[in-house]
């Protein structure tokens, strides 16, 4: 049966559909999974939403997607992500990356293994493990996968950790309608979203909140790229969500991050309305896909992308050395 790891992939269902002459009736349904619960689970088809009760589900699993990104593909988006996420101190070992930013995030503290080394695998990882020794900082690995799987079976010998799995997702531009309410007309339907140029203190400090504090480092993370758009969103002079866009990757990619709706907002469409303006933005600065990151298992976030036409491109893994 599937797991909560199994979200955001693409699966096939047979279901129990009736009953003739004291058999059952199987149908097969083959989407991308969206929701896992106790009693159901939602995918998402060419014809639309499936809503199957785990009552009738006779057999499911997971299955390859339809078409691999290439390995190029792969190591040009990572590159795009890195650039929207760029951390203060950096280092290159052959095409593998670098980066430190005091500990403020797993992306900016993490060395990315993308293309050669320049030396055996195992001197690599090494050489991996020195740089964040000299940095002050515990040893971590970012590995897209399948592309770095040969980096994450030498790290298995090593005993090093996995943290749960992230899907690293991307949509053509402009995004799908969402079909997604947007509140009553009252209160929310007032909150207007507005794009700046810099994040204003009442952001920074949601994003600390999100984040576990806002060293400097982070401050030069959120802010150091050449096109980025931090949203704010008011609803009677308060701060209610934000969400924060970049265009990197040569102008192609619009990357989506940090989208938050404060608890007392939540449910009234505004997660919605801040994807929107920030993809309308991207559109306007000449971008043609969007892509963002969410852990595997928040369902609830996996839920809302697909919405919008996001697909899993590929997955990585964040490896840590062991102590």
């Amino acid at each position: 049966m599937l797991r909560q790891q199994d979200v955001g992939h693409r699966i096939v269902v047979r279901r129990i559909v009736g009953i003739r002459e004291g058999r059952p009736l199987f149908s097969d349904a083959l989407g991308e999974l969206v929701e896992l619960s106790e009693t159901h689970l939602t995918l998402s088809t060419a014809q639309g939403q499936l809503r199957v009760p785990v009552a009738q589900v006779h057999r499911a699993k997971r299955v390859p997607p339809t078409r691999r990104p290439t390995a190029a593909a792969v190591v040009a988006l990572e590159r795009a992500a890195d650039e929207a996420w760029p951390a203060p101190t950096r280092g290159q070992l052959g095409d593998w990356l670098l980066r430190s930013a005091d500990g403020w995030s797993g992306r900016a503290n993490s060395a990315l293994p993308i293309g050669d080394p320049d030396r055996p695998l195992p001197a690599a990882v090494d050489a991996v493990e020195r740089w964040y020794a000299e940095q002050g900082q515990p040893p971590i690995i970012n590995t897209p996968l399948p592309l770095a799987a040969p980096v994450g079976a030498e790290l298995d010998a090593r005993g090093w950790a996995a943290r749960p799995p992230v899907l690293v997702q991307t949509a053509p531009l402009p995004l799908r309608p969402p079909g997604i309410a947007v509140g009553p007309a009252g209160r929310w339907g007032s909150a207007v979203v507005d794009l700046s140029t810099a994040p204003s203190a009442e952001w920074l400090a949601v994003a600390a909140g999100r984040k576990g504090g806002l060293p400097d480092a982070a401050r030069h993370v959120l802010t150091a790229v050449g096109q980025v758009r931090f949203a704010h969103v008011y609803v009677d002079g308060a701060l209610v969500a934000v969400g924060r866009g970049t265009v990197t990757g040569q102008g192609r990619w619009l990357g989506l991050s940090l989208i938050e709706v404060l608890p007392v907002a939540r449910r009234q469409g505004l997660a919605g309305r801040v994807i929107d303006e920030l993809a309308a933005w991207g559109v306007s600065a000449g971008a043609t896909h969007a892509f963002l990151q969410v852990e595997q298992h928040n369902t609830a976030a996996v839920a809302l992308y697909r919405r919008f036409g996001f697909a899993t491109h590929h997955t990585y893994l964040t490896r840590v050395a062991p102590h």
